[in-house]
């Protein structure tokens, strides 16, 4: 299941977007400490397609996708 998130982004000159944070359903801010990956992949288990990054958040890694001008995250359960 896919949750929506608002996203805080970088955008370069060149036009490449980096997410800097995030923010939880709960009004929680996560800061993005490194990106690790970005590539167009599927999101198997949210569905959908679009880029996916990689991202280090506090001791972990999460996936945070932006699929058409939207950012979600596929939760872990």
């Amino acid at each position: 299941m896919k949750v929506y998130l608002p996203v805080t982004a970088h955008f370069d000159a060149d036009g490449n977007i980096r997410p800097v944070a995030l923010t939880w359903t709960d009004g929680r801010v996560y800061e993005i400490d490194r990106v690790l990956d970005v590539r167009r992949a599927a999101s198997l288990k949210g569905g959908g397609l679009g880029l996916r990054y990689t991202c280090r958040i506090g001791g972990g890694t999460a996936q945070v996708w932006l699929d058409e001008n939207r950012w979600f995250v596929v939760p872990k359960k």
